[in-house]
């Protein structure tokens, strides 16, 4: 799998203060009804990937039905938070 700019960008570096919308995935659009749900920043997002216990098909279920993020967003959020998880965790 091919990761993009944003993907190798997030994962280089700890997670700090960074906005929900720097994860790979999640645009402007996708970002903003997270923000909406109370999801502002990456590591609120991270907690609820750590809830549902890294499960890939619960998180891009959840990440669906949260934003309406379709199946790339949903993936490469996933593998964005995963890879991050398993350099930094």
């Amino acid at each position: 799998m091919t990761t993009s700019q944003k993907h190798r960008d997030f994962v280089a570096e700890p997670m700090g203060e960074k906005p929900v919308g720097s994860l790979a995935g999640i645009g402007e659009v996708l970002g903003k009804k997270l923000e909406e749900r109370g999801f502002d920043k990456a590591h609120v997002l991270l907690g609820q990937f750590l809830v549902q216990k890294e499960d890939e098909d619960l998180f891009r279920e959840w990440l669906k039905d949260t934003c309406g993020a379709n199946a790339k967003q949903s993936r490469g959020c996933f593998g964005c938070l995963r890879e991050w998880c398993d350099a930094f965790l």
